[in-house]
């Protein structure tokens, strides 16, 4: 039976809101089915607004290979804005998504994509807009099966009470497999209902149902165990890995914005995974192990994305894209293939130690320069081998010279502050890098025209990594280090002026760090966060901090912890954490030491290019880390030429 679009009572509020192209839907690469021609019905979410939530990555790649399915459907919907919010409340107007404009609680499967925590209350939002009811156990078969999915997924216990399920790791087979049971219980006509389906998920080991586990917890507030309460679900979930990315080349028709977006470009991901080892990165340690997509698969990605799409920027993503084995010969092959075009191409995220002179003119070739932004994490040399960044202050200055040298005139250094051990004098070593970057680029130019952007981030611990047993620094800590920072900064004018300064002051981080390492209990946190207002608490202008504090200080006393509990608390070995039942491939023990070699600065190697030092992954996922060399070159392949032309695109703009 189809379901009718709310478009109709939509549209009398849109010119009442700000943004209204945000939810009107009809982008180049849309695709609208029939609803009665699906057998099973997905709506993907990114919890943000339409501008954050379109580029995602990893939504457009479900969003293919769903609708890829003769018999599948699937519909996107994004977080609305507050002026919007309060219009659909007051006129009856739910939740939608944006191709068809079709109520998101008609759907059979919510699939939510969290790269942050700080996303949790806008779930509710959308949940509550689209009247499925925000604690699991009070739906039934009218609603459709919430999931989680994405890095905040690792450790899902903030939100149990919200969700039916979570996914740990790569979308590409786990939302197919989970489309299947959906198929196959439909065809079955439905026994059991919700629980019936939700068991069959779990029975899968690798789709987490919360509400099949009961927590059990210690005087002192620790948690004492997490035990399956139904004989026929496993005591660990395991993560999914897509070990053959090759296979799965998408997207291949990216969706092109109406309005616009953080991110406007063909983004292709050329390696999924990471072993440089830094122990505050939780991307790094859960997409283990490293497969690459070759180059050639990259190259035909690229020549049909950008003939399809008509976007002027390529970025080759993953979490360092300098490391991909064959990443020379692969800007080398792109930037000949485009050169004279006004195709240029992006490394976002580049190690120091892996940016070349040869990297940096390929990336230059057709004369225009896309941001160069750098992380070397720790001010000092002593804290970046305590976080297992083995960036020396040489190898920074060599590095962001050459940038200089070949055209570019500013770059971005990216720091954090709060980092375990860390001191006040390892903070004001970023000054003193800061000064040195520009002095050096003055020198290798002969310009005073370059600048650098020092961009500062408050750590968190993060679960699956070695510093997930870490305290945090409380928020009066890191901003006097913050403001100590800028005054060093500041203190030679003559280089200072050349400096631009960024920074985040350490409240979000610390409710950032409540909601990551965060168990059960905090979902009443978050709740009330919600009924009292929350929302967008990923933007600075929408957060407030003390909205947190409050919510924490009226719930979570009468459950024995405290917001400190949470944040500012080192565990011990043997303490269960939250996740401990989710099983990301890395063995504890070996994160364990790992936290004890930081705390000596010992640095562990890339076990890339070493001999396998035992985190536990390769074993536990039966494979092996996938690298290169193929062998093989992009070229030869036909240069675009003096334009580069793209009918489709243009055609389809009209």
């Amino acid at each position: 039976m189809s379901v009718a679009s709310v478009f109709p009572q939509l549209e009398r509020l849109l010119p009442r809101i700000s943004k209204p192209i945000q939810y009107v839907g009809g982008e180049l690469g849309a695709v609208v089915k029939d609803w009665d021609s699906a057998t099973v019905r997905w709506a993907l979410s990114y919890p943000d607004a339409y501008e954050v939530g379109l580029p995602n990555q990893g939504v457009q790649i479900l969003y293919e290979v769903l609708n890829e399915q003769p018999d599948v459907l699937a519909e996107r919907t994004y977080a609305v804005w507050p002026d919007l919010e309060a219009l659909m409340r007051a006129e009856g107007v739910p939740q939608f998504t944006v191709e068809a404009h079709r109520p998101v609680t008609a759907f059979d499967v919510f699939g939510i994509s969290f790269a942050t925590e700080l996303g949790y209350t806008n779930m509710l939002t959308m949940l509550d807009l689209a009247g499925i009811p925000l604690d699991s156990r009070e739906r039934d078969d009218r609603h459709p099966v919430v999931v989680a999915g994405g890095h905040a997924a690792f450790n899902p216990e903030p939100i149990a009470d919200f969700i039916d399920a979570a996914v740990l790791g790569d979308g590409e087979e786990a939302v197919l497999e989970i489309t299947a049971i959906v198929r196959q219980w439909k065809a079955d006509g439905s026994p059991g209902g919700r629980d019936e389906l939700l068991l069959r998920l779990a029975r899968t080991e690798s789709v987490y149902v919360p509400r099949f586990y009961d927590v059990d917890y210690l005087p002192d507030g620790r948690i004492q165990r997490v035990v399956p309460n139904r004989a026929d679900v496993p005591f660990r979930v395991h993560k999914r890995t897509t070990m053959d990315l090759d296979a799965w080349p998408y997207p291949k028709r990216p969706l092109v914005p109406l309005a616009e977006t953080v991110h406007e470009r063909y983004a292709v991901e050329i390696f999924r995974g990471c072993t440089r080892g830094c122990r505050f990165c939780q991307a790094g340690m859960i997409t283990r192990p490293v497969r690459e997509r070759s180059i050639t698969t990259v190259g035909q990605m690229v020549k049909e994305g950008l003939e399809f799409s008509g976007f002027h920027e390529v970025g080759l993503l993953s979490l360092s894209s300098a490391d991909h084995s064959e990443i020379g010969d692969m800007c080398s092959g792109l930037a000949q293939q485009y050169e004279g075009t006004n195709v240029s191409l992006s490394l976002p995220s580049t190690r120091v130690d892996a940016f070349n002179v040869t990297l940096a003119q390929e990336l230059a070739r057709n004369g225009r320069r896309t941001g160069l932004t750098f992380a070397p994490e720790g001010g000092s040399e002593r804290i970046r081998k305590v976080i297992n960044k083995m960036v020396t202050e040489e190898d920074l200055i060599r590095t962001v010279v050459t940038a200089y040298s070949n055209g570019w005139r500013q770059v971005k250094l990216y720091f954090m502050c709060g980092l375990p051990t860390e001191t006040d004098d390892d903070v004001l070593q970023i000054a003193k890098l800061a000064h040195d970057v520009i002095r050096a680029g003055r020198e290798a130019t002969g310009s005073r025209d370059i600048r650098c952007t020092v961009s500062i981030g408050g750590f968190v611990p993060k679960p699956h990594t070695p510093f997930q047993w870490a305290r945090m620094e409380p928020p009066e800590v890191i901003d006097h280090r913050l403001r100590a920072l800028k005054t060093a900064i500041n203190a030679d004018r003559n280089l200072g002026k050349a400096i631009g300064y960024r920074y985040h002051d350490g409240q979000p981080s610390l409710i950032e760090g409540l909601l990551s390492r965060g168990d059960r209990r905090v979902g009443a946190v978050i709740r009330r966060v919600w009924e009292s207002g929350g929302r967008f608490d990923g933007w600075s202008e929408h957060f407030s901090y003390q909205r947190w504090v409050d919510a924490a200080a009226a719930v979570l006393p009468e459950r024995g912890v405290d917001l400190d509990w949470y944040t500012t608390r080192e565990r011990d070995q043997h303490e269960v954490l939250p996740w401990d039942h989710l099983d990301s491939g890395l063995d504890k023990d070996w994160l364990w030491q790992d936290w004890q070699d930081s705390l000596t600065g010992f640095e562990q190697d890339d076990c890339r290019w070493t001999p396998c030092f035992d985190c536990g992954v390769c074993p536990s996922q039966d494979t092996e880390i996938q690298i290169g060399p193929t062998g093989k070159k992009l070229l030869p392949l036909t240069p675009v030429g003096a334009g580069l032309r793209m009918p489709e695109a243009v055609h389809r703009h009209g």
